[in-house]
């Protein structure tokens, strides 16, 4: 559980079982968002899929073809969102050239960014940990 949702977190790390499971779960509902590696970029057929975020542009054109293609299937509209700073975004002009179609970019809001708490109570050195032997 993250942030009040339920996530998954599928790899190539992950056993086939595993895998199968995630997606299963995934598939079902029981999970509202799936993290997954390139190991889902092809032959994942789920309809509910609204969004794919992608946080980096892949160095092949087709392998963008297909992340993004997790969504929108059979004629429903989905979103695709990446993320990419100028030195990962090379490849996009060459991305842009193999689907046939502009991708627009935008800058970031960096007051829209989140930013974490601070620690509650401050870690200190106990005396143990100090002493030589």
């Amino acid at each position: 559980m993250a942030d009040g949702h339920r996530v998954g977190l599928l790899t190539g790390d992950i056993a086939q079982k595993k895998r199968l499971a995630l997606l299963d779960s995934f598939t079902k509902g029981q999970l509202d968002i799936l993290v997954a590696t390139d190991v889902a970029a092809r032959g994942l057929h789920i309809p509910e899929v609204t969004h794919v975020f992608n946080y980096d542009l892949p160095d092949d054109c087709e392998d963008y073809v297909h992340r993004i293609g997790r969504t929108g299937r059979a004629g429903e509209s989905g979103h695709s969102i990446s993320f990419a700073c100028e030195r990962y975004a090379v490849n996009l002009p060459a991305i842009e050239a193999y689907i046939g179609h502009h991708i627009p970019v935008s800058q970031y809001d960096s007051g829209a960014l989140l930013t974490l708490p601070k620690p509650t109570r401050s870690r200190t050195t106990r005396s143990y940990q100090t002493k030589k032997r």
